[in-house]
């Protein structure tokens, strides 16, 4: 569990987070969403750590950010999955190598745990038979495979999604949905995505923060933001014809 509370971050005179608290569960997928401009990247970072908040906090299972020491916080880190937008892969790089990069980076395991842990990691993203291949030679959707790969094989637990499903056709999106909805779910991961895809609420939206000029205007889940009267949320949602229809749909149930 993640739990912010009354965060603020500034950049010069521009006050981009006002004073939001959010709770981020074990073994949901929680999303973070909003215009562009609404704070969520900033947010996201915040809770990573590569921002320093002005004020509030930020806890990690009840262990406070700000309080830890040097030591405390690489230590967080190596509990730590990320994956990034465009994947970030290294292009030099095969499949096998990319996945392998942080055990070797930061473990003491010998060559054949690294290889065994890469190889169950590989299973269960369906990535069978792509170990030799380079990143360019593999489809945008088989990168993000790799990219989820790479961000679990130190089983972390704490995994951060920054726009997954960028640069994917919906079909392929949704099926990187699922996968990270499974993984949350099968080794009880507290995961936080970063999204402005309404499709990625609509499938894995369990718990969802919706940003609106820095602040938290709603709080909900997949279910209760198509019914909710939040003109913030609806002005955000609503913008599509097609969600409009799904709105109708909810609110006849």
């Amino acid at each position: 569990m993640i739990q912010a509370q009354s965060l603020f971050k500034s950049f010069g005179n521009t006050t981009v987070l006002k004073d939001i608290s959010a709770t981020f569960d074990k073994g949901k997928t929680n999303l973070i969403i909003g215009q562009s401009g609404s704070g969520k990247t900033v947010f996201l970072k915040c809770l990573l750590g590569l921002h320093e908040i002005d004020q509030g906090s930020i806890n990690y299972n009840g262990v406070s950010f700000e309080k830890m020491n040097l030591k405390e916080r690489t230590q967080l880190r190596q509990d730590i999955g990320m994956v990034f937008q465009g994947s970030a892969l290294f292009d030099s790089m095969s499949v096998e190598e990319n996945i392998m990069f942080p055990l070797k980076m930061l473990t003491e395991k010998s060559n054949e745990e690294i290889r065994e842990r890469t190889n169950a990691v590989i299973k269960r993203v369906n990535l069978i038979d792509a170990n030799a291949k380079l990143p360019s030679e593999i489809s945008g959707g088989m990168q993000k495979r790799v990219a989820i790969a790479r961000a679990i094989v130190m089983n972390p637990k704490y995994l951060f999604c920054d726009e997954p499903n960028s640069g994917l056709d919906p079909k392929t999106a949704i099926i990187i949905d699922n996968l990270i909805q499974e993984i949350t779910e099968e080794f009880q991961i507290t995961t936080v995505i970063n999204t402005h895809d309404m499709n990625s609420v609509m499938e894995i939206g369990q718990k969802i923060i919706f940003l609106e000029n820095g602040t938290k205007a709603w709080e909900g889940d997949k279910e209760e933001i198509f019914v909710t009267d939040n003109k913030a949320v609806g002005d955000f949602v609503y913008s599509s014809e097609l969600f409009k229809k799904v709105r109708a749909t909810y609110r006849k149930k």
